[in-house]
């Protein structure tokens, strides 16, 4: 190792807010160190070791996806130069204990994190680097442009290097453009050099420069006259004709080269939610893209939770597909929204199809495998997949518990009930519909069901009215002949015994 370099540090915790404290604790290049990479779990700080070649990792040990514990095992096997430092929280020691085995050099906890603590662990564990010295020619070393860059975009500003590294920068534009190469991993390189081509030897009067390589994405940040845009636009659709299977975002142009952190935050993030649902679309401008759609469909779920109860499991499971179909066309959702949108559908359809009775704990045991699917997934398009998979365990679990055939006679019986309790039906009728003997039916009907004929049909019809008392000011009159009864005092005197109040009762208990 070079004796005077910056000592190279990656920082790894599933919550940016930490990932952010930690590199504005103290001005890291002043002390010899460098933030060279961040991740939010220790799967995406695994792929990212390779390319940032880290001296020291900085790793949180509770993380969705792979916590610290493993990342410190895996680092420790396969990169043994790396030293780690672990974050913990109080209730974490047994954790702790074993990263320890695996040769961590020290441990903080997070709540007494603080900028001396965390420059003395650095401290030791540069000691521990072979060959390794921090010296003074680092600490007066000038800013680069990508640590620059990561300030602003972090929000961090410095005035005096700010005005120094803009006056690289001669044109009166600025344009943040991303490749995102998550479709071709081990092009990164490629795709590099082709931009920094096509830009600086292939346009005129454009300033290109790498500032910041992301998870999956490539920043570049152009530099030239506002009236250039449409060459720059030509420029990245020769490049698309190259790569096809890249996404290139390029923002809006913004005027001052401090206000990158800005177009970073809310340019580039509209343009990463765009591609998220349109993954095909190889060139996404954001001066094409507009930002207000109509309110997303609303999701029913009083209307799944009826239909799954009648088991409708067709039409129910049809309409979740649909509506993550609708929702999918819809890119100013939030992503994460989207996906709890998706995980919430999968989680009510495992309890209420529990509640209905069926043995669901295959079903159980999966959701959660559905659900950590989704939370990774890259597009749109993986997360509805990810659903309708789900969809189709449900229906298989569903189907190898049908119920008997007497059963779904009785069902059908039901479901007709319910369809029609607001007409006069009678037991005749209703025995004429299904062609059966009244006597019979009756006799059926209270050998298969805990209520008799007359009973369950006051009983949906009591439950429609209530749901009309609550939701509306119609009279208790047009209540009674809407949900069936021709004899109002019958329905007054039937609603009592059923709830225990007189409907005009029942309304002002509701009203209080």
């Amino acid at each position: 190792m070079t004796v005077g370099e910056p000592c190279r540090v990656m920082v790894v915790d599933d919550e940016t807010l930490i990932r952010q404290g930690i590199k504005h604790y103290f001005n890291w290049e002043e002390e010899g160190f460098q933030i060279v990479g961040e991740a939010a779990n220790g799967q995406e700080a695994l792929e990212l070791i390779n390319d940032v070649k880290p001296h020291i990792l900085i790793t949180d040990i509770v993380m969705p996806i792979m916590d610290g514990e493993e990342l410190t095992k895996i680092v420790k096997a396969n990169y043994p130069q790396i030293e780690i430092i672990v974050l913990s929280s109080f209730g974490e020691f047994d954790y702790v204990r074993s990263s320890f085995q695996h040769g961590v050099v020290d441990y903080i906890l997070k709540p007494k994190l603080d900028a001396e603590s965390l420059l003395d662990v650095l401290r030791t564990a540069v000691k521990r680097i072979p060959d390794f010295q921090i010296s003074k020619q680092s600490v007066v070393a000038p800013i680069s442009l990508e640590q620059l860059v990561d300030k602003l975009i972090s929000g961090f500003e410095n005035a005096e290097k700010v005005e120094e590294i803009s006056k690289l920068y001669p044109y009166d534009s600025f344009f943040l453009l991303g490749a995102d190469f998550t479709h071709v991993p081990d092009r990164q390189e490629e795709i590099k050099e082709l931009i920094q081509w096509a830009f600086q030897s292939q346009t005129k009067n454009t300033v290109c420069s790498f500032v910041r390589l992301e998870k999956d994405k490539l920043l570049f940040l152009l530099n030239a006259e506002l009236q250039s845009y449409s060459n720059i636009v030509s420029t990245l659709k020769d490049c698309s004709e190259r790569q096809d299977k890249v996404g290139f975002l390029l923002t809006n142009s913004f005027s001052q080269f401090h206000e990158i952190g800005e177009a970073y935050r809310n340019m580039l993030s509209q343009l990463d939610q765009y591609r998220f649902y349109n993954p095909n679309h190889v060139l996404t401008l954001q001066s094409e893209l507009v930002m207000e759609q109509e309110d997303p469909p609303h999701f029913n779920l009083e209307w799944l939770t009826e239909e799954l109860k009648r088991e409708r499991f067709d039409s129910a499971f049809q309409y979740i597909h649909e509506h993550g179909k609708k929702l999918a066309t819809y890119y100013t959702i939030d992503v994460q929204e989207f996906k709890s949108l998706c995980n919430n559908m999968i989680f009510n359809v495992t309890i209420l199809v529990r509640n209905i009775g069926y043995d669901v704990k295959m079903l159980e045991k999966n959701k959660y495998k559905y659900m950590q699917a989704i939370d990774e997934a890259k597009t749109a398009q993986k997360v509805l997949s990810d659903l309708d998979e789900f969809l189709l365990g449900a229906q298989k679990c569903i189907n190898e518990q049908q119920p008997s055939f007497e059963n779904q006679n009785m069902k059908k019986l039901l479901d007709y009930i319910t369809d029609n309790y607001m007409k006069p039906l009678t037991l005749t009728e209703v025995a004429k519909h299904f062609h059966f003997n009244p006597s019979y039916l009756s006799s059926y009907f209270t050998n298969h069901n805990k209520e008799g004929f007359s009973e369950y049909v006051n009983k949906i019809r009591i439950d429609a009215a209530i749901k009309l008392l609550k939701k509306s000011s119609v009279s208790i009159s047009d209540i009674s002949a809407q949900v069936g009864y021709s004899d109002h005092s019958y329905f007054c005197k039937v609603f009592k015994k059923t709830t225990g109040y007189s409907p005009s009762q029942y309304r002002r208990k509701l009203l209080k």
